[in-house]
């Protein structure tokens, strides 16, 4: 499985920022917020639990940064939602 790299407000999937092959978006809404607006996977890593391993790595992110999230994106809302050791991180 490829690697998750780190970029401008995302975290992404493939050689290129610009065109990766999986993604997960944010921006930073307040001191202590970051809203989760995006996620994509190509179309051939579908099911592989590609999305789900972006959300993780945001919330880890969120985390080492003392930050909460928003999540405007339903998948990674759902995802946090259902993911018990993720609901803490939720923004009330």
């Amino acid at each position: 499985m490829a690697e998750i790299k780190k970029g401008d407000h995302k975290f992404y999937m493939g050689e290129d920022e610009q065109n990766p092959i999986a993604e997960i978006t944010y921006k930073e809404i307040g001191n202590d917020v970051y809203e989760v607006d995006h996620t994509y996977t190509a179309d051939e890593l579908r099911g592989q639990g590609i999305a789900g391993k972006l959300v993780g790595k945001m919330v880890e992110f969120a985390r080492e940064q003392g930050k909460k999230i928003e999540a405007t994106c339903p998948y990674a809302q759902k995802k946090i939602e259902d993911t018990p050791e993720y609901r803490d991180i939720l923004a009330k």
